[in-house]
């Protein structure tokens, strides 16, 4: 959420900012509200200081004039009454119209339409040429026993799978390098629940705008989450920190629930954009400072980047344009690893930064050290490692002329030294 005083201050910013992001937002009805509302409790104000006047003057008067004071006391009560119901009518509309503004992408961000106008900041790692015809994942998931999307599919659906045998053990080798690389840089490990209510939706800012993407447990009123962006972000929401206590940094591995609705074409085939799959999540808060933001964005981005070092798969880091950005994202970096079977780089990580945008929709703040006074904290998160999508590279890069998969030498302790997927 934005500061409603800089949406004052300078409109015209943030429906730039709506616009170069695509999203639908009505400032000037937002101003309009905002302006019904503060004259409705400069009133309010005046009505309380003016009962407050008469009611200590009735003492003193004569009858006739106490008459007088008791009938305009309940002329000001009835409008009183009025202006309370206005700020009740008003009230619902103007946090909705709050919740839809957009934040001000940074300067540097570049200007697009969408993930096709994202501008490349580097390459890493050597894309490896085969002297063989290579197979593509499922082609080699299937042919190694290790994958079953028929049965996955016949049990929950449209993409949908199972992972068996040394594919599932690499999918939690993955993921548990993942986890135990962020520990040994400090962050530190939760275990986090799946089930949001919606406050912590609306807080981390998924609501509104990605109900559409989300299961929703009607019954009870619950989100099966989408990442642990979501319980990490809000795990101190509605709490004033310690300013000694910043920054927080933590990482989860979860599984997430996606809906995908949309999604089609290739996209759809194999482990690409799947319903459910885990990801190991980070995310800091810090200071209301913009140049902490900035380092902890790169300190983030650094991560993801030596885990993908470490698994030794090429990638490259976009900076992500405007028409791309979320409603709350100021900046992105996109980590996009290189996958054979899709003939290009495709997502695999994306690390955003908010400023202050979830801190004020969750009231997550902290006291500060030199003015006393209590501000809002920044947060910023990125993908860890999500699989089994980074299974896509990992198979099809590290795959063998006999149909076999090398194991990654990162990862071979956590397959018991296992050198070579083969069938068995």
């Amino acid at each position: 959420m934005i500061d409603i005083g800089l949406i004052r201050d300078d409109p015209e910013r943030f429906r730039d900012a709506a616009a170069a992001k695509h999203f639908q937002v009505d400032i000037d009805r937002l101003l309009e509200v905002d302006k019904a509302l503060l004259e409705a409790k400069r009133n309010l104000q005046d009505i309380s200081t003016e009962k407050n006047r008469i009611g200590k003057s009735i003492p003193r008067l004569g009858p006739e004039e106490k008459e007088a004071a008791l009938l305009q006391l309940s002329d000001l009560k009835q409008r009183e009454a009025s202006f309370d119901q206005e700020i009740k009518d008003l009230g619902p509309e103007f946090d909705r119209l709050m919740q839809e503004v957009a934040q001000p992408a940074d300067e540097d961000v570049p200007l697009g339409k969408d993930d096709t106008e994202n501008v490349e900041i580097r390459k890493e790692g050597r894309i490896r040429e085969f002297e063989f015809e290579p197979k593509d994942h499922v082609q080699l998931g299937l042919g190694l026993d290790i994958l079953d999307i028929e049965r996955g599919v016949k049990l929950a659906g449209t993409r949908n799978y199972f992972l068996k045998r040394e594919g599932a053990m690499l999918h939690w080798a993955v993921l548990r390098f993942a986890l135990d690389f962020m520990v040994s840089r400090g962050y530190v490990a939760m275990s986090v629940p799946l089930l949001m209510k919606d406050e912590a939706m609306q807080g981390t800012g998924y609501y509104p705008g990605s109900e559409d993407q989300t299961y929703r447990m009607e019954k009870d009123e619950l989100n099966l989450a989408g990442t642990a962006e979501v319980p990490l972000t809000a795990f101190r929401m509605g709490e004033i920190l310690r300013e000694d206590d910043l920054p927080l940094k933590s990482v989860a591995l979860s599984t997430c629930f996606r809906r995908e609705a949309g999604a089609a074409g290739k996209d759809t085939y194999g482990l690409y954009r799947i319903h459910q799959f885990d990801k190991v999540e980070q995310v800091v808060v810090c200071k209301n400072s913009e140049q902490e933001s900035n380092g902890f964005h790169e300190e983030i981005l650094a991560n993801a980047e030596g885990v993908m070092r470490a698994l030794e798969l090429p990638y490259r880091v976009v900076n992500v344009c405007t028409g791309d950005l979320g409603r709350g994202q100021a900046k992105k970096f996109d980590i996009e690893a290189w996958m054979p079977s899709r003939g290009g780089y495709c997502e695999t990580h994306s690390a955003s930064k908010f400023y202050d945008f979830q801190a004020r929709r969750m009231n997550l703040r902290y006291k500060d050290s030199a003015t006393k006074k209590n501000v809002f904290c920044h947060t910023l998160n990125n993908t860890v490692i999500a699989s089994p999508r980074i299974l896509i590279p990992l198979l099809e890069l590290y795959q063998n002329a006999d149909g076999s998969v090398t194991v990654p030498e990162a990862l071979r302790s956590y397959l018991g030294g296992r050198e070579r997927i083969v069938r068995r």
